[in-house]
C-alpha cells in the first residue's frame, strides 16, 4: 500500500494572516494539494490562531471531502471544539505560547490525556500522538489506546540538512526501532516535522510506514516551484 501524504496547509494562513486580509485564500490551497495528490490535509488550529483559525477549520470541514487531521494542544477548549468540528483525525500536540514551532514530542504523563482521548474516541474521531521517537513512547501511547502515532522527525531532517553521517545513522535508528515496536501493536506509525525530499526520501527506507505530513518545506518549496509540483513530487517520492 502507498505511503499516504498529509499536506499541512497552516503557513498558507500565516501568510494570508500577515496582511490580515483573504489573500492567499486557504481553501483553494487545500484543492491544489488534494487535486496533486495529497492523501489528508493537517491543520494545527492553536490556541491563540496564529495561522489556521477556529473558522478556517469549520470551513475546511464543510468544503472539503477529504480526510482533515486536527492537531491540537491537549486542552479542554480544544477537545470541545474537535467534538464539534468531528475531523477524521485528531494528533494531539504539545503546545507552548511562544515558540516558532512545535519543538518536541508530547508529555505522555499529562494526566488530562486519558480523558481526551476517550471524549475524542467517543465521538469517533481517530486519535493520533505527537512523540519523540523513543521505544517507552511507543510503549506509553499504546498503553493509551489511541490509533496512531506521529514521530517528530526533527532531529533527523536537521541531521540531514547538515550532512552529519554519525547523527543521522543516531536518529534513523531511533525511528526505526520505534517503528518496529510500533509493528507489534494496532497503531498506525506516522512521521512528521522538518522533512524536506532528502529527508522523505531516506525515511523510505523503513517499511510500511503509514503516512507522512509536511508542511513548512512544501509551502515554502512552492514559491520556487508551484504548491501543486510539490505536492506532486513528494507524491512521488513515497511511492
Amino acid at each position: 500500500m502507498p505511503v499516504k501524504l498529509g499536506v499541512n496547509i497552516d503557513h498558507i494562513a500565516t501568510l494570508r494572516n500577515a496582511r490580515g486580509e483573504g489573500h492567499p485564500d486557504l481553501l483553494k490551497a487545500a484543492h491544489i494539494a488534494i487535486k496533486n495528490g495529497a492523501n489528508s490535509l493537517t491543520i494545527h488550529v492553536r490556541e491563540d490562531q496564529r495561522h489556521v483559525k477556529f473558522n478556517d477549520a469549520v470551513l475546511l470541514k464543510k468544503k472539503i471531502k477529504s480526510p482533515i487531521n486536527l492537531e491540537m494542544a491537549p486542552t479542554k477548549q480544544m477537545t470541545n471544539f474537535a467534538v464539534k468540528l468531528k475531523p477524521k483525525y485528531v494528533c494531539i500536540v504539545p503546545e507552548k505560547r511562544r515558540e516558532v514551532t512545535t519543538e518536541g514530542g508530547l508529555n505522555l504523563k499529562n494526566k488530562n490525556l486519558k480523558t481526551i482521548i476517550k471524549k475524542l474516541k467517543a465521538s469517533r474521531i481517530l486519535v493520533s500522538l505527537f512523540i519523540n521517537p523513543e521505544k517507552n513512547t511507543i510503549i506509553m501511547a499504546n498503553s493509551l489506546g489511541v490509533d496512531a502515532v506521529e514521530l517528530h522527525t526533527g532531529n533527523f531532517a536537521r541531521a540531514i540538512k547538515k550532512k552529519n553521517k554519525k547523527l543521522i545513522n543516531l536518529e534513523f535508528n531511533k525511528i526505526k526501532n520505534c517503528k518496529f515496536l510500533c509493528d507489534k501493536t494496532s497503531m498506525k506509525f506516522n512521521l512528521g516535522h522538518g522533512l524536506d525530499y532528502v529527508s522523505a526520501k531516506y525515511l523510505m527506507k523503513i517499511k510500511r510506514i503509514n503516512e507522512f505530513n509536511i508542511g513548512h518545506f512544501i509551502i515554502g518549496e512552492s514559491i520556487f516551484d508551484g504548491f501543486g509540483n510539490v505536492v506532486k513530487k513528494f507524491k512521488k517520492i513515497l511511492k
